[in-house]
């Protein structure tokens, strides 16, 4: 054989296994794309399962609520007015009322229950001024973050203050602390179970069988609904709120809450008068 000939073959060869190559990694990228959009069909069915689960869920809880508009409504004791949206604590003989509107799920009023929660109740105590509370349920529908949350946390409020004042007030004082409240974005209070289990830190509705009756009969969802129109009735556009004789508080020099002790205590300061000691 010729050095041409054998030069030829060898040349031959390579084209050859060159070729079986080409088409063994084509084969082995189609089975890859086989696999990945297998795979990627998998995870959209879950996804969907899971947003289907979701979107029931939600459809439920929705359900829930269109119901309660036309429940018979429920007054909690210790309120007053037509629809019993009058929530109004403290020293009777007190000559003032301070408002403070809130949502259960809004995380600036954690943060203002956190830090001037107990000083605002201690005022309410000495009868500086008598405490009306406004408890809202906007977050509820906000599109990005919608939910149920808010308007169950009132019910279920509605359910304490059923029982006390001082129920409503500790059970309020331990939904918004730093270790129970959830990011605004989790619709954790919309589970009865959750706002029932963390009612146990609560003397008063720590077994109390007509709280939790009141809460797993969603006894008082036509009147959360009912003292949730207040808010925007009342032309308040955020939470906190703080308002007295229909002037809304601001700390100086802003249009800001003041959320802080000693912000509040300032702000409380120049409209009461100072404290007496």
């Amino acid at each position: 054989m010729s050095n041409r000939n054998n030069a030829q073959n060898k040349q031959a060869a390579r084209e050859r296994l060159r070729a079986e190559r080409e088409r063994q990694a084509k084969k082995d990228k189609t089975k890859r794309q086989l696999v990945v959009a297998g795979s990627l069909v998998v995870v959209l069915a879950i996804a969907g399962g899971v947003g289907f689960a979701v979107s029931k869920m939600n459809d439920s809880e929705d359900g829930q609520w269109k119901a309660a508009a036309d429940k018979t409504l429920v007054k909690p004791a210790n309120t007053a007015g037509e629809n019993g949206t009058e929530v109004v604590l403290g020293d009777k003989n007190a000559k003032e009322t301070l408002t403070v509107y809130e949502d259960p799920r809004c995380p600036v009023c954690a943060t203002f229950e956190q830090n001037s929660g107990k000083k605002l109740r201690q005022d309410v105590k000495d009868g500086r001024y008598k405490v009306r509370f406004v408890l809202a349920n906007f977050i509820d529908d906000v599109p990005a973050i919608k939910g149920t949350g808010s308007k169950n946390a009132v019910s279920a409020l509605g359910a304490a203050l059923n029982v006390s004042p001082e129920a409503f007030f500790d059970y309020k004082e331990t939904l918004y602390s730093t270790a129970n409240h959830p990011e605004e974005t989790d619709d954790a209070f919309a589970d009865d179970q959750k706002l029932l289990d963390l009612a146990q830190q609560v003397p008063a509705l720590k077994g109390n069988k007509k709280f939790e009756n009141s809460v797993k009969d969603h006894t008082f969802d036509r009147w959360a609904l009912e003292i949730g129109k207040l808010m925007g009735e009342d032309g308040i556009k955020g939470t906190p709120a703080l308002v007295h004789n229909k002037k809304q508080l601001y700390v100086p020099g802003s249009e800001n809450p003041p959320l802080k002790e000693q912000d509040f205590t300032a702000v409380i300061d120049a409209e009461f008068g100072a404290k007496k000691k």
